[in-house]
């Protein structure tokens, strides 16, 4: 087994301590940004929707993942302490209220954007998406949070930093990592590949079911995060990726439909 006692502070400069978990979200939106770049000078848009649509990202992003975790996992607290709500430095971002805040922010942009629909966008986004989810899961594995489930397997991690008396567990956050990365692979081929044929909403629903299958899949290995799952068949992460999977096998259904009637 690993024992896994990574410090999640970089360096201190002066009163400031800078973290991997912050810099890892920072560079997503950064690395995010360059693709996006190429993605618009691709498809002949301009840099001030490209400069929008970082800002819309960046709030959305934001504000949907604080906001999911304040009320899917721990509503009473929050809703007693509404104002800890906008104390993200105490920490607690989930990626069901980030994807709902990025559908949202999102519609909300292409409604100002008459050439880009919003299954349009999100075909381009969701690449990006993917590819951050993997950089905030190694930012989690650095903080030794979201750990997985006690196991005996021979990849057992131990996290001595979440855990007075660490037992063996699953590296949760690695095998979340590798499915993000294996989605934004996915996503980013079929663009690459058929960008010139592709009917508007493929790329999303493949995001989508691969993103939210994938987490259902891992969250069986995984610590629950909140005391109310304890002895539930499914806890609220699965839970919150079915309907999610639903609407991503519909988009994928609906743009072969619509790629069937143009041939």
């Amino acid at each position: 087994m690993i024992t896994w006692d990574i410090s999640p502070d970089i360096m201190q400069l002066g009163p400031f301590t800078i973290r991997w978990y912050g810099l890892l979200f920072a560079s997503s939106f950064v690395i995010g940004l360059k693709i996006m770049q190429d993605i618009f000078t691709k498809e002949g848009k301009s840099d001030k929707d490209l400069n929008d649509l970082f800002w819309y990202m960046i709030l959305s992003t934001i504000i949907g993942a604080r906001l999911g975790h304040c009320l899917f996992y721990n509503p009473a607290y929050y809703l007693q302490h509404p104002v800890e709500i906008f104390m993200t430095w105490k920490g607690g971002l989930a990626s069901h209220g980030a994807a709902v805040g990025i559908i949202a922010g999102l519609y909300l942009y292409s409604r100002k954007k008459a050439d880009q629909s919003f299954l349009w966008i999100m075909d381009k986004v969701v690449i990006t998406v993917a590819l951050a989810a993997v950089f905030i899961r190694t930012g989690n594995l650095m903080n030794s949070e979201i750990i997985g489930s006690p196991t005996d397997v021979p990849w057992a991690f131990l996290f001595p930093r979440a855990e007075e008396n660490p037992v063996p567990r699953h590296p949760s956050q690695i095998y979340e990592i590798l499915a993000y990365l294996a989605t934004f692979i996915a996503t980013f081929r079929i663009y690459k590949t058929k960008a010139w044929n592709l009917p508007d909403g493929l790329i999303f629903g493949v995001f989508l079911v691969m993103i939210f299958g994938f987490r259902i899949i891992v969250e069986f290995y995984k610590k629950n995060q909140t005391y109310f799952e304890e002895g539930m068949t499914l806890n609220m992460g699965q839970i919150l990726s079915i309907p999610l999977i639903i609407f991503g096998i519909y988009l994928i259904y609906k743009a072969y439909k619509k790629k069937e009637a143009a041939i």
